[in-house]
């Protein structure tokens, strides 16, 4: 039988040792696994990433970093590390068994702790995602997310992550191997997607099914993406609305529970792998696969075809054909979608991007039937109706004294006056009287009381309020962590009350600042603590000798130019 057909090795140990094995692991020290850590858990424990045994060891680790291979030549171009927390680290001795639970604490599987180390993250963000840039989501989540210890060592699965939405479309490599065997499917091309299916994806699959003489399968992920992207609930919902578009008895359509790293080319070997313990034979690849946009200079981190060059030098190692796609447009003259690259000049070529069709999205504007399917349409409109409808977070930042609790007092009464949506005021006095009584002033408490903020903005804004911040928030990560939290469900509108600090000692009612220069304030901001100006605010505000209700109208009139307030 072919090679990818038959059965691949899982983690899992069968029914009776996995309830034992439950009884024992109550005596264990337990771990906590992230979300992203779940999603990689469940790839290793059935099979998905194939050869891995469980998370990397140190020599594994430092192999795949420099070189995309595992210490005894595998090819495998992500590190999957368990990084956890200093405190836990330091609790465990080489050789113990741990307990690795989801969330909720439920017992997935056990790991043997065989090594222990601290990377250097830098190294690891330069060699993977070929940048140390904040602006990659990796390497952003690597530096202020991740934890700062990686624990490697192989994996016992007791069972697999419970998931209650679209649990018939979820497949394990063996259960899709199977699949493919039933049905007599010989040569199967996977379509890896994060993003809605449009007409130009249906032409770009039909094309590389016909081009492989393949059965389709359309593998889209369903774990963690790029923040910012479209929710897996409202993108499935668009993949099942236009499946009749589908050959029922050629095309499939299975969930990845993957959490997608946005690493460019070496991300798409990954996927490849990934694909391969699939049963897949064939990989679409197409322009600026799994690239995450842009860097802080503006510009693209990986060029347009930089990962179907890297993926063709290691395409019989990985074990599947790739099928590179270049951008596909609509060339009006034939009414049809072709290569951008084959059509010749004179044509006229419409396209719309993922940043026009936002665009659209928000502002209720129409979007045209040669572009998307009506009904992906209606599915898009429904998660995201248009901008002056959805929650939104307006977040002040600035100096104490500054005038952001008196700005956001009245841009709050002016919400209220106009109506539409409840309106919340998440003061810094507020939020440390009744969120955060017990937190200080250290570097740690401050980050933990703003994180909160953020967490209570994003739900407020989830649900079609609109959150108004006003706390010091003086370290950019952390505003920034708040902004993705946000910018999950709505808008997020930073607003910098950049008063000087003289003029706020000038200000300062309750003294302070004078304590704070006397000594007797620890790590107060600006003075023995820093602040971190922000680069690009969605609005700057100036105080000094400006009326308070001048101000708030100012921000008024830039939540009307974006759209979230009517005219």
């Amino acid at each position: 039988m072919q090679n990818n057909l038959t059965p691949i090795p899982e983690l899992y140990v069968s029914y009776d040792s996995a309830q034992k094995m439950k009884l024992e692991a109550a005596e264990l020290t337990s771990w906590d696994l992230t979300p992203r850590q779940v999603c990689d858990l469940e790839l290793l424990m059935n099979g998905g990433f194939n050869p891995l045994k469980g998370f990397l060891g140190q020599a594994d680790y430092d192999s795949v970093v420099a070189h995309m291979r595992l210490s005894d030549g595998a090819l495998w171009p992500m590190p999957i590390t368990l990084d956890v927390s200093e405190a836990f680290a330091s609790s465990l001795e080489l050789g113990q068994d741990i307990a690795l639970r989801d969330p909720e604490g439920v017992i997935l599987a056990t790991m043997t702790v065989t090594d222990r180390w601290t990377p250097d993250k830098d190294r690891e963000a330069e060699q993977v995602f070929g940048t140390n840039d904040m602006a990659h989501p990796a390497v952003n989540y690597l530096h202020n997310t991740a934890g700062a210890v990686y624990l490697g060592g192989p994996v016992t699965g007791i069972q697999q992550p419970v998931h209650y939405d679209f649990r018939g479309r979820r497949d394990t490599p063996n259960e899709l191997r199977a699949y493919f065997r039933k049905m007599g499917w010989r040569r199967v091309v996977a379509f890896q997607t994060r993003n809605p299916l449009h007409r130009a994806h249906q032409e770009l699959t039909f094309r590389a099914a016909k081009e492989a003489q393949a059965n389709l399968l359309i593998h889209p992920v369903v774990g963690m993406t790029k923040p910012g992207d479209i929710d897996h609930f409202t993108r499935v919902r668009c993949y099942e609305a236009v499946l009749d578009q589908y050959p029922s008895s050629t095309t499939a359509m299975s969930l990845l529970n993957l959490a997608m790293r946005m690493g460019g080319p070496r991300e798409a070997v990954w996927h490849g792998l990934i694909r391969a313990n699939h049963g897949c034979t064939h990989f679409i690849v197409g322009r600026d696969h799994a690239g995450p946009g842009k860097n802080s200079a503006g510009e693209d981190f990986y060029g347009p075809y930089e990962a179907q060059d890297l993926f063709r030098k290691y395409e019989a190692e990985i074990g599947l054909e790739m099928v590179d796609f270049k951008h596909m447009v609509y060339v009006q003259d034939r009414a049809q979608y072709e290569p951008a690259d084959e059509v010749e000049d004179g044509c006229t070529v419409l396209n719309i991007s993922g940043t026009e069709l936002r665009r659209r999205l928000s502002e209720g504007l129409d979007i045209p039937e040669w572009f998307s399917f009506p009904q992906v349409v209606a599915e898009l409109r429904k998660s995201r109706p248009p901008r002056a409808q959805q929650g939104f977070t307006v977040f002040f930042t600035g100096f104490s004294g500054s005038g952001k609790s008196t700005i956001a007092n009245a841009l709050m009464v002016k919400l209220i006056e106009m109506g539409g949506r409840p309106v919340t005021l998440l003061d810094g006095d507020i939020v440390r009287k009744n969120l955060s009584s017990e937190l200080g002033f250290s570097k740690e408490h401050r980050d933990l009381n703003i994180r909160r903020i953020g967490y209570v903005a994003s739900e407020i804004t989830k649900n079609g309020g609109i959150a108004i911040c006003a706390p010091i928030a003086p370290y950019a990560t952390t505003r920034q962590a708040v902004r993705e939290d946000v910018e999950a469900f709505g808008a997020f509108v930073e607003v910098h009350v950049a008063t000087s600090i003289e003029e706020c000692e000038r200000r300062d009612r309750k003294g302070l600042y004078k304590l704070a220069r006397a000594g007797k304030i620890k790590e107060f901001t600006g003075i023995s603590d820093p602040y971190d100006v922000p680069n690009a605010p969605e609005l700057r505000l100036e105080t000094e000798s400006v009326e308070v209700d001048n101000c708030a109208h100012q921000v008024l009139l830039k939540l009307e130019s974006m759209g979230l307030i009517g005219a």
